[in-house]
């Protein structure tokens, strides 16, 4: 099966690296060119059944010399289309030719993306541990476990609400509300902490899946309140569903996003 890549700005080996880290000695490059590069991406399409990778890179073939594939009267005199098409015939034969040495060179390449991706790796396991105390290895959470991968920028991102309700939105995969105001547990004013409130719109849950999901999101909103917000700062992460009223038997219900509070 054909897939084409629609990833322009991501280079060929690491996508293969990404997506297939097993088979990085059995790749064949098919190079067409940098002519077809233009507004295509780097690795065009792939061939998982043949395990071919057609990238817009020049083959091996542009270092031959000058005059060694074609002269300048090759195409003067009579029959220019005959020789045209031989001329075509001559540039496939040595393309196929140079396939297994831009395959070998492709392989290295794809070998040596494999080794960086590792090095970065084990880089930020060691920030992590090191200067952050979290290892991920050891934590359970799959929201926590993408999140904690942030900790390096923390300096730069902690205080910013837009960039922690865009990355709920990544994690959770849902439309999130963000608001922000006053929190004060008393009824007066006086004394007050600001506050920014996430709604995280959910909807249709049962009360065991809302009870299992506020759960799951638990870790997750300690997380954030211990690295992304200010300290001083009265942070909720909540799950709400659309306000559209619920009635059985023409009589209303309460659903998860029901507030009752004191006049």
């Amino acid at each position: 099966m054909i897939k084409v890549n629609n990833i322009p700005e991501i280079r060929a080996e690491m996508l293969l690296n990404y997506l297939y880290p097993e088979e990085s000695n059995h790749w064949i490059v098919q190079n067409e060119g940098l002519f077809f590069r233009n507004y295509n991406s780097d690795l065009l399409a792939i061939d998982e059944e043949k395990m071919v990778a057609q990238t817009a890179r020049d083959s091996f073939i542009r270092l031959l010399p000058q005059g060694l594939l074609t002269q300048e009267t090759d195409l003067k005199g009579e029959d220019s289309a005959e020789k045209y098409k031989k001329l075509g015939q001559r540039l496939r034969f040595l393309r196929e030719a140079f396939k297994p040495i831009d395959s070998f060179h492709f392989r290295e390449s794809i070998h040596l993306e494999h080794q960086i991706d590792k090095l970065l790796q084990d880089k930020l396991f060691y920030i992590l541990s090191t200067y952050f105390g979290v290892d991920l290895d050891k934590i359970e959470n799959h929201y926590v476990r993408e999140a904690a991968i942030l900790l390096p920028y923390v300096n730069r991102r902690r205080g910013d609400f837009g960039f922690v309700a865009n990355l709920l939105r990544t994690l959770i995969k849902c439309e999130v509300n963000m608001s922000t105001g006053r929190y004060s547990h008393s009824d007066t004013t006086r004394s007050w902490l600001p506050m920014v409130r996430y709604e995280l719109i959910i909807p249709g849950l049962t009360p065991e899946e809302f009870k299992e999901k506020d759960k799951d999101l638990e870790p997750l909103r300690e997380f954030l309140c211990e690295w992304l917000i200010p300290v001083e700062v009265w942070c909720q992460i909540v799950i709400k569903e659309y306000d559209v009223p619920q009635q059985t038997n023409t009589r209303l219900t309460l659903g998860y996003n029901t507030e009752v509070s004191k006049s």
